[in-house]
């Protein structure tokens, strides 16, 4: 069964440039108070860790594939799953806080404000729903609903 859906969760651009300027002010503050070797190594081993968290949290998917949702390192056959709900922003920030279950699964990123609210049917699973961060809320939750129509 083919990929119905695939999403890379990457951090925006925004984050990238930001991140950069702040290690270019690092250098710059190293390059004036301690010998040039260790300013140089220094920022090196920044830049390294601050690119290297950039992509850690940037490198989260989401796929529907031969009937699976995966969300990251979680997955659930979707033959599993009851309503799935597309939410907008302000729904996702309820769902997210004041609204929040505690036992929910949660796939969330800080840099994307829309999700899907899935419901688990298994009455062997203690979790409530799956609350899962995309940019795209209508297109997985379509994806998912079509993949349970056709079984």
């Amino acid at each position: 069964m083919p990929t119905t859906y695939l999403e890379q969760l990457r951090v925006p651009l925004r984050w990238w440039v930001q991140s950069t300027m702040f290690l270019a002010t690092v250098w710059l503050a190293f390059i004036v108070s301690i010998p040039e070797w260790i300013a140089w190594t220094g920022t090196g081993v920044l830049v390294a860790l601050t690119f290297g968290l950039l992509a850690w949290i940037g490198s989260s998917r989401i796929e529907v594939r031969d009937g699976v949702l995966h969300a990251g390192p979680a997955h659930i056959d979707v033959t599993l799953l009851g309503a799935v709900e597309p939410l907008d922003k302000e729904a996702t920030r309820l769902v997210h806080g004041r609204d929040a279950d505690v036992r929910a699964f949660l796939h969330t990123r800080p840099y994307i404000s829309r999700a899907v609210k899935i419901a688990i049917a298994d009455p062997a699973d203690p979790t409530p729903y799956w609350l899962v961060s995309t940019r795209h809320p209508r297109k997985l939750a379509a994806a998912l609903t079509a993949l349970d129509n056709a079984r």
